[in-house]
């Protein structure tokens, strides 16, 4: 069997570190005694050589490891004749950054590919069994069902901001104004990323987020130009809300807020989050949207995460340091991007707790609401940022397959409590079927 392979990667992450997980990835292709073609160094974007390099291929391996925007793999994806499937490859839980994020790119990778209706199969660990992977089943899509819940409405006068446009290859965070307002009845207003900058650089720092920054443990080790910064964003985006009488807003939060402004929106967003007004990073309006609803159903701040890993027995949810400070553990810290190193983000591991995951999903093209019910454990802090370990009430390898196969969005909005039952009601409402992770459900047709 020809394998021809397109090791993805991004070069803002932890490239010697991705470069070993390669080799190993390597060693175990060229000892499967298979033919084994294309790239054998990491691609850090498209490159057509390396598609010419595997054409021809009975299979194309893509090897995710590091996060990565869809769009490259999609292409190749798509043009391919034979097999597709990918390899992603996880990294150690110690508190520190994260240095790969391959799940996250595996998992907007499998959205992007459901969209298209291209077929798969997929693997993620340090060590995989490849005949599997190359010849085994490939996913099947799994879609909600029709829900016997009483409906539950939903506020149909939700107003969303969208500041700036989404990232490319972030299919997650597509969005179609008139289906959206169609089906909740929200309506998005589109605001651009220069006029925000504009407005936090004439906007003073407020007292009250001075006030909640100086209280996170390490905040005057940060950079005091990016703090200011970052601190005027929150008070650009509160008068926005004001004025506009948003109930969320969707934030293009990267890179430009670091390359063009020069702070972080992700300790602003937490802010905000906090107060009640949800923010949904990287333009995801439908992230957004689904915040709102969450928010309402269960009387709390909200927060809008990614699945980063998954072993078996928990996954984790994390991201860059946005997460209501009223869900932390302990003491709150003050941090930078781990990417980016600029201020302001929060640092924490989540308390302790029972949490639902929601997301009113695109996926495969069709609207439903996913459901997942856990507990946040008592966990030390996986990686830098915000984050929390859950064991899932029906198991992390169910949900983990499910995350897959239904080609779930990378956001989930996350609440303390158990709201299922009342958002099986929303589906009910919406007139939408209710995929439940890990549960019983039907196969797309």
């Amino acid at each position: 069997m020809k394998i021809g392979i397109l090791p993805l990667a991004r070069p803002t992450f932890d490239v010697a570190f991705a470069e070993e997980k390669l080799a190993a990835m390597l060693a175990a292709l060229d000892a499967s005694g298979h033919e084994v073609v294309g790239s054998r160094a990491l691609l850090m974007g498209p490159d057509e050589g390396a598609l010419d390099a595997v054409a021809g291929a009975d299979v194309l391996l893509i090897l995710q490891v590091t996060f990565t925007d869809a769009a490259f793999a999609t292409r190749a994806a798509t043009g391919f004749d034979g097999r597709v499937a990918i390899w992603a490859v996880p990294e150690p839980r110690v508190g520190g950054r994260l240095r790969l994020n391959a799940f996250c790119g595996l998992n907007l990778l499998s959205h992007a590919l459901g969209l298209n209706d291209r077929r798969f199969a997929w693997a993620y660990g340090d060590t995989v069994d490849l005949d599997a992977l190359l010849t085994g089943p490939e996913v099947a899509p799994v879609l909600g069902m029709a829900t016997d819940a009483a409906p539950r409405a939903i506020r149909r006068d939700l107003r969303i901001a969208r500041i700036g446009e989404r990232p490319e290859g972030f299919d997650t965070c597509a969005y179609d104004a008139a289906a959206l307002r169609g089906l909740t009845g929200a309506e998005v207003t589109e605001l651009t990323l220069p006029d925000l900058f504009d407005r936090a650089r004439a906007t003073p720092a407020r007292p009250e987020h001075v006030a909640q920054a100086e209280a996170l443990d390490g905040v005057a080790e940060l950079d005091a130009g990016e703090l200011d910064r970052s601190l005027r964003l929150a008070g650009a985006l509160d008068d926005l809300r004001a004025e506009h009488r948003f109930d969320a807003m969707a934030i293009r939060c990267w890179p430009e807020t670091f390359t063009e402004y020069g702070g972080a929106v992700c300790g602003p967003v937490a802010m905000l989050g906090e107060a009640r007004t949800p923010c949904a990073c990287e333009a995801d309006v439908y992230g957004a949207v689904t915040q709102a609803i969450l928010q309402d159903v269960a009387d709390a701040p909200v927060f809008l995460a990614d699945l980063v890993d998954m072993d078996g027995e928990t996954g984790v949810v994390w991201h860059c340091g946005q997460a209501p400070a009223s869900m932390a553990a302990g003491a709150r810290g003050a941090t930078v991007h781990t990417n980016r190193k600029q201020a302001l983000l929060m640092e924490f591991a989540l308390k302790p707790g029972r949490v639902t995951l929601f997301r009113l999903s695109q996926a495969h093209g069709r609207p439903q609401v996913v459901i997942a019910t856990g507990e946040v454990t008592d966990a030390p802090m996986a990686f830098t940022g915000t984050s929390g370990t859950v064991r899932f009430d029906r198991g992390a390898d169910a949900v983990c397959r499910d995350v897959m196969a239904s080609g779930l969005e990378h956001h989930m909005a996350l609440a303390y409590g158990d709201h299922a039952a009342t958002l099986a009601g929303v589906a009910a409402g919406l007139g939408v079927p209710v995929l439940e992770l890990g549960a019983a459900r039907e196969a797309a047709r």
